[in-house]
């Protein structure tokens, strides 16, 4: 991606950005982008001094490798290379470097995705630009980070993830910011931010403030906890954290040192070298010297390893029997917060079982009361239904007795008549048998007894009754 040919393009018809690549513990590579500006690219006709290299600028830093790819898969198969870098000046961002395989195709990428959001969630939107030349400037690290030379002139790196050739022509190739390259292919199925090879994470974590006066400046973190605080030369909030929660222990930011609040001094002895991450003694003094000990020959080797030894066994155990220590208060400092959480919990459910017997017993007590009510309100109306069955039973008695009688009355009337229909009838059959005598003139000088019904009836009506003599 490199053009060293710049003195064809006008100065005023370009930008140009600051970029750096590279894991910056172990190696950093910075350049220099010349980059076409808004209204030269967007002069998509005029091909003149255009190559087929393109920068996409302000890429937000929480989309990862993969996401970049599935963004950009449309052209996938018409790019030949792309390369993450740093831009200086934006933090939370990063830019991509993209070749092509033909100018058409950069112009189209240009077409379709300059101005285009990232997704329909974000503000973010895709800034393209044309790339005159990028140029290199400088390299930062340790030589035994510097890749070596291939055997053969034809030999090609492979990818880490399929161990096939990182070839251009055959597929695209990514570069990551910490200077590994592997296939587009391969690279867009991980789908974590950090590299496969190194675990180099492109999102750096934020800076850390003063969890109170929000202050960047001469910070300390408790090793207990993980409270941010600022230094007793700013607002003292570390120190203010130390006497609130007796965490005597906090880790200066700037230095890694670890001071002890109730010591009143330091008590980190060890540092990380920045060359190789190991942990290495703090210089100390030498007493035949005016400098740091190491410029004299007081000690022989042997004496100096073992001396070196027994310093880092005793510092060993004192940080042990402080940690040991520490942890104990601790400890006795979160049990006596976890049983006042206790009696707070016990005594909140107390409270809270007290007021739910309390309304329950009072719902209870007026349920009482209403049934207390009810139950009286039905013995009257019981009572009045008693008296009035008592009233009704004597109603019905004297009913029943003025209707017997009324039977009774009504029994010898029709029996008193039937008496009277008997004598009539009687009365009539006599008369008639009279009438018929006094037609025959066969009753002489008698006399004419009654007769029953029955016998009247028994003996027909022959025509002639029993003479009396």
């Amino acid at each position: 991606m490199i053009c060293d040919d710049a003195s064809a393009f006008d100065n005023a018809a370009t930008q140009t950005f600051a970029f750096s690549s590279g894991n910056p513990r172990i190696e950093e590579t910075r350049g220099v982008m010349h980059l076409f500006s808004s209204s030269s690219s967007d002069n998509s006709n005029d091909g003149v001094g255009r190559k087929p290299l393109v920068c996409v600028l302000g890429v937000p830093n929480h989309m990862t490798y993969a996401d970049f790819c599935q963004f950009c898969a449309s052209f996938i198969q018409h790019i030949l290379e792309m390369r993450i870098v740093r831009t200086d000046g934006m933090d939370d961002q990063y830019s991509v470097l993209i070749r092509f395989d033909s100018q058409d195709s950069a112009d189209k990428f240009y077409q379709h995705f300059n101005g285009r959001q990232f997704n329909s969630l974000e503000e973010e939107v895709c800034h393209v630009l044309f790339t005159v030349y990028v140029q290199f400037t400088g390299y930062t690290g340790s030589l035994e980070h510097v890749q070596p030379a291939p055997t053969s002139s034809t030999e090609q790196p492979s990818c880490p993830v399929c161990l096939e050739r990182l070839d251009q022509d055959t597929s695209g190739i990514l570069t990551t910011i910490c200077n590994h390259s592997f296939h587009c292919s391969c690279i867009s199925k991980w789908t974590d931010s950090s590299c496969p090879v190194c675990r180099y994470c492109q999102q750096q974590p934020e800076k850390s403030i003063c969890f109170v006066c929000q202050t960047s400046e001469n910070l300390w973190m408790c090793v207990i906890c993980g409270f941010v605080g600022c230094g007793r030369y700013k607002g003292g909030h570390a120190i203010i954290h130390w006497k609130e929660t007796e965490h005597c222990y906090s880790l200066e930011l700037e230095t890694q040192r670890v001071w002890d609040y109730a010591g009143d001094n330091y008590v980190h002895r060890l540092i990380q070298s920045k060359t190789d991450g190991k942990l290495v003694e703090l210089n100390s003094h030498c007493l035949h010297g005016k400098d740091n000990c190491g410029s004299c020959d007081c000690v022989d080797s042997g004496t100096s390893d073992a001396l070196l030894s027994s310093k880092v066994e005793a510092i060993v155990n004192e940080y042990n029997e402080l940690l040991a220590a520490q942890l104990e208060n601790q400890k006795i400092y979160y049990e006596t917060l976890l049983q006042e959480a206790k009696e707070e919990t016990e005594k909140i459910i107390s409270e809270a079982v007290k007021k739910a017997i309390a309304q329950k017993l009072q719902k209870m007590q007026a349920k009482l009361d209403r049934c207390v009510t009810e139950k009286k309100f039905l013995d009257d109306l019981n009572e009045n239904l008693l008296k009035n069955q008592e009233m009704w039973k004597a109603k019905i008695s004297e009913i029943e007795e003025r209707e017997k009688m009324a039977l009774r009355a009504k029994d010898d009337k029709i029996q008193d008549s039937e008496a009277q229909l008997r004598d009539l009838m009687a009365y009539l059959e006599a008369e008639k048998t009279l009438q018929q005598l006094s037609i025959s003139n066969e009753i002489k000088d008698g006399t004419v007894l009654p007769m029953s019904v029955e016998s009247s009836t028994s003996t027909g009506t022959k025509g002639k009754g029993k003479k009396i003599q």
